[in-house]
């Protein structure tokens, strides 16, 4: 799979043990996320991923509270960005919203729950059915 990765300032450790995660896996893994440790605007990192996500097979963002990053991702047409917490979370928001990107909250869970949160995610399939008829009705 080819992911892309993007993340602020609180974001920054929790994306590169995911990357190296995601890359022992064999996925392709593209970091458009900040990588110091000064503060920075999410959006700025943020915008360009949604905007690009059609060449990618999934996203993650990262923030502390994983709301902006969402808020960010979510104005995009096509873009079902989901903030996840725990392991079923995520695959329920596979399940039954079909979501794209996959948006951590880097101050609330470990780095081993992250990448447990990110397997769940893309290792569960969107149902379909009676879901589908709901996604469709997302964008405008």
């Amino acid at each position: 799979m080819k992911i892309a990765i993007g993340n602020d300032h609180a974001g920054v450790e929790v994306k590169e043990k995911i990357k190296e995660h995601l890359t022992k896996k064999g996925h392709t893994v593209i970091n458009k996320g900040y990588d110091g440790k000064e503060s920075v605007d999410y959006p700025d990192y943020i915008h360009p991923l949604a905007k690009d996500l059609n060449n990618h097979d999934f996203g993650i963002i990262i923030c502390g509270s994983a709301n902006g990053v969402s808020m960010t991702a979510n104005k995009y047409n096509g873009v079902r960005a989901a903030i996840c917490w725990e392991e079923e979370i995520a695959k329920l928001a596979r399940q039954h919203n079909n979501a794209n990107i996959l948006s951590l909250p880097a101050r609330f869970i470990e780095e081993d729950k992250a990448i447990k949160i990110t397997n769940a995610f893309l290792e569960t399939e969107f149902e379909g059915g009676r879901h589908e008829r709901r996604v469709n009705k997302i964008d405008r």
